[in-house]
């Protein structure tokens, strides 16, 4: 039988967030050289646990969410001069650009922007209904097109000094599609299309950088959800509090990579996906050899 199981992830489980407790930062600790950072999908997961260890270490954070309530414990801890919540829906190209306006506004920058909101619908091709379908582009395409745009101007019109960071938050199935995530793999293939096409474009003297971030299976804490019943029956076994810390340590690398795969399972699919694509070459280069004019 075809089965399609809605998988919430970092767009959709605003309202349903644990409250992990992070250490004040001291006022000295906040220091005029730390960065603005901007988080999408701040709600759960990856943007969550990004947004907390920001926090703790100092710097400053616009957390665009859809429900801001699902920070409210993080804004009853930190100062309005280093948190900062905004209501966004990444689909909405004018909520993108609202605050992106209001970090300019109260930031004065922004020096990295964590694009990280998306949803996972996981099913058979079959069972997946276009309306699903074309939900899942909408957030982890367009949506994350919307986010790109704005921070690349944030970058390069008003950022002084010039420059900044921008992580694509992808996924290992962005590197190889697997069974049941067909539409969810492919939204993720053209977000990786796009970013590494869109980081070709850049001319190096707006010193903007981009890395692709390609986890494998981690467990974000959705309590009550159908995708931590999914993760809790699979290899969940990345900690999202660990991932986070090597994800911001790209930021203080002069040459970032333009991609990098975060889990065990990550990198084999990575490795895999590189040996079938040599051996297919390698096998059928001769093929291309009487297909040119003259």
């Amino acid at each position: 039988m075809l089965t399609c199981m809605a998988l919430i992830d970092r767009y959709k489980a605003d309202s349903e967030v644990p409250c992990h407790r992070s250490q004040i930062a001291s006022p000295n600790k906040i220091m005029a050289e730390s960065k603005a950072w901007l988080v999408t999908g701040s709600s759960s997961g990856f943007g969550r646990s990004m947004t907390e260890l920001l926090l703790k270490n100092g710097n400053r954070v616009i957390a665009t969410l859809r429900r801001k309530e699902a920070l409210y414990d993080l804004a009853e801890q930190y100062p309005s001069s280093q948190l900062l919540i905004v209501q966004t829906d990444v689909v909405k190209t004018s909520e993108v650009v609202a605050a992106f306006a209001k970090a300019k506004e109260v930031f004065g920058r922004v020096d990295v922007v964590f694009n990280n909101a998306g949803m996972a619908i996981l099913g058979e091709m079959e069972s997946m209904s276009d309306e699903d379908a074309r939900q899942i582009f909408e957030v982890n395409f367009w949506g994350a097109s919307n986010v790109t745009r704005e921070a690349i101007r944030m970058f390069r019109e008003v950022n002084k000094p010039i420059g900044g960071r921008l992580l694509q938050v992808s996924s290992s199935l962005g590197l190889r599609g697997r069974a049941a995530a067909s539409y969810y793999a492919a939204s993720k293939h053209a977000l990786e299309g796009f970013s590494e096409s869109l980081a070709q474009e850049l001319d190096p003297a707006w010193n903007i950088q981009i890395t692709i971030i390609e986890p494998g299976p981690f467990h974000p804490e959705l309590p009550g959800s159908k995708f931590r019943q999914f993760m809790t029956s699979t290899v969940a076994d990345g900690d999202t509090e660990k991932a986070v810390v090597v994800i911001e340590k790209l930021t203080h690398l002069d040459d970032p990579p333009l991609r990098i795969p975060l889990h065990r399972l990550a990198v084999r699919a990575g490795r895999e996906k590189a040996k079938s694509l040599t051996e297919t070459i390698d096998r059928y280069e001769s093929w291309t050899e009487n297909v040119y004019f003259g």
